[in-house]
């Protein structure tokens, strides 16, 4: 679906803003590239600490505040999770790691290796994966156990990645975030994300500042469950983010949901 065409200066705004946002983003990298070298083989979840207050940062500098919908379903921080959530911008990692109260680690493509110095730090602190490629995939479950064996949650986006041009609330989930939940018997924590695609697409002159609406889903439960029933369990995750989207998105239209 294609919105209105945004004026010019607008478009100029946007771009600004968003050159800004890439001094946010690197300025405390470079400057704590070498402390993070040193902390990263002694203490992930120092160098979690100090990735946190980044995220923060860097919502904060944009005009980008968490705004958690609701509160009274903010999950035991104490308890380790398979974290999921809709991926649909380039703000989603800084916003989870703002969110969540306690160590975590994420799952995401190789590409994101390619950045200058975050590049690396992320492919030192996270677990990469080439889709493309069936050994990489496979290798993923055991860097996983790694974190998990260390008390660490994992954040996955089990779309897979952005889909730019989709205008479906959700796009079709993965198998691995699911299976990994049943073959370690840890529960899913699912979030929905409703104002990141709006505010900060990968598209060059849209978005804008605002407020990044949370809403935290109940815990889904695995340790009943058996190991062949993660399709069952993947599409359960699916539908009740999928409802959550739909209908936020419904109400922005001005359509009354009963």
């Amino acid at each position: 679906m294609k919105g209105k065409k945004r004026p010019l200066w607008k478009k100029i705004l946007t771009f600004l803003w968003k050159i800004y946002g890439l001094l946010v983003v690197y300025i405390p990298i470079i400057f704590m590239f070498p402390f993070m070298l040193v902390i990263i083989p002694f203490s992930y979840k120092l160098f979690w600490k100090i990735e946190r207050l980044w995220a923060r940062w860097i919502l904060l500098a944009m005009g980008l505040p968490a705004k958690i919908l609701n509160p009274e379903l903010r999950p035991d921080f104490s308890r380790q999770y398979i974290i999921v959530a809709n991926h649909t911008s380039m703000i989603d990692i800084p916003l989870m790691l703002s969110v969540i109260k306690r160590p975590l680690t994420f799952v995401g493509k190789k590409e994101l290796a390619q950045y200058p110095l975050f590049g690396y730090l992320y492919k030192k602190t996270n677990v990469l994966v080439d889709r493309s490629s069936l050994q990489s995939r496979k290798k993923v479950y055991d860097e996983v156990e790694k974190f998990i064996q260390n008390g660490i949650s994992i954040g996955i986006f089990p779309e897979g990645g952005v889909i730019e041009n989709s205008d479906a609330p959700l796009n079709p989930f993965k198998a691995g975030a699911f299976k990994m939940a049943l073959e370690h018997k840890l529960p899913i924590l699912p979030l929905v994300f409703l104002d990141n695609k709006k505010r900060l697409p990968y598209h060059l002159f849209q978005g804008s500042p605002g407020p990044l609406r949370v809403k935290f889903l109940p815990v889904v439960e695995t340790g009943h469950l058996k190991p062949d029933d993660w399709q069952d369990l993947r599409d359960y995750v699916y539908s009740i983010m999928y409802n959550e989207l739909l209908q936020d998105e419904l109400k922005s239209k001005g359509v009354k949901i009963d």
